[in-house]
């Protein structure tokens, strides 16, 4: 297939920028030439008709793969689960539960991949009760500072999933499930960095500056 990009999206781009590079670098690894798109899944993608985006955040999987005609998407996990040449490194005795980000709720190929590629680095997983399809929110999305929700309300959401974790390793896929965890009193583990063996940090969690950070990153792109 021509046209392929990967779009690593804003969280990435704030969070681990050098990871971005290696995702990229390993897609054109494989035989196909893979471009790096950095505009932010809420402008216009300007890619040609029938591109393919590879991404590596949920939002920007749902956003890319509805609000623009001509344009297929596919997350990096399933794009990862079905290479078994990737280098996966050895986590044998790390325990996680899973938190399932929302905007692909409906998309069970990507919780499977999740799940394929935590067993090919040797992770044993123990589920809560809602996960995949029946996920709930990490409490990230009750937040919006123009309606002036309560910081308190948000964040008594993101303690209450986080509690719902069997685990207090939770393995995440999206760059703000890394806050709420982290506010919920859990560890986050990021699956970018389990991939590639480095540990997660929650960097900025105050959750409006880190809002912040995400609407000036969608502006300059």
């Amino acid at each position: 297939m021509d046209n392929v990009y990967y779009n690593p999206g804003c969280a990435l781009m704030l969070y681990k920028p050098h990871l971005a590079k290696k995702v990229l670098q390993y897609l054109n690894g494989r035989q196909q030439p893979v471009e790096f798109h950095l505009l932010c899944c809420g402008h216009d993608p300007k890619v040609p008709r029938g591109a393919r985006i590879i991404n590596t955040c949920p939002g920007c999987d749902r956003r890319f793969g509805s609000l623009y005609e001509g344009v297929s998407t596919i997350s990096l996990w399933e794009v990862l689960a079905d290479d078994v040449d990737f280098p996966f490194p050895d986590h044998s005795g790390l325990c996680v539960s899973v938190h399932d980000a929302c905007p692909v709720r409906d998309k069970p190929q990507v919780h499977q991949a999740i799940r394929t590629l935590l067993r090919r680095m040797n992770i044993e997983i123990r589920e809560c009760a809602a996960h995949g399809k029946h996920s709930v929110c990490c409490g990230d999305s009750v937040y919006d500072d123009e309606q002036g929700v309560p910081l308190e309300k948000v964040h008594e959401a993101m303690c209450r999933r986080a509690s719902s974790m069997p685990y207090d390793d939770v393995c995440v896929y999206c760059g703000s499930c890394i806050k709420s965890m982290h506010i919920g009193g859990k560890k986050p583990r990021y699956i970018v960095d389990l991939l590639f063996d480095e540990p997660t940090d929650p960097q900025v969690y105050d959750t409006e500056l880190w809002h912040k950070e995400l609407d000036a990153y969608s502006d300059r792109h």
